[in-house]
């Protein structure tokens, strides 16, 4: 068995993102040798049958910097071409799903 499966990896660190009609996972996980890596995940609601549809990315630590580089510039770019506004997804008291907020973006690592 291989790294790549990560069923038996132990999860180390786990971070759930609502966004809409999607949520995100952020998990650590740790191989056999304890070396932390993130898996990404995106999972979707498939509107046809109700499944969750999920894509997974893997991030290992020694790509981190080049990954967060390129994030940024991509939402710097998009931000400087396009007006971004971000949603929060919090349940209002009126019952309203979501508050927009300004286009308040920042990554930094």
């Amino acid at each position: 068995m291989g790294d790549f499966e990560n069923n038996d990896r132990e999860e180390v660190f786990s971070k759930k993102v609502r966004a809409g009609k999607r949520t995100y996972f952020f998990d650590v996980k740790a191989t056999r040798s304890d070396d932390y890596y993130l898996t990404i995940t995106e999972s979707k609601k498939r509107l046809e049958d109700g499944a969750f549809i999920k894509h997974k990315i893997f991030l290992y630590k020694e790509d981190f910097e080049k990954f967060a580089e390129g994030l940024k510039e991509t939402v710097d770019y998009i931000k400087a071409n396009q007006e971004v506004i971000e949603k929060r997804y919090e349940p209002a008291e009126s019952g309203a799903e979501l508050a927009k907020s300004g286009n308040d973006f920042s990554f930094d690592l």
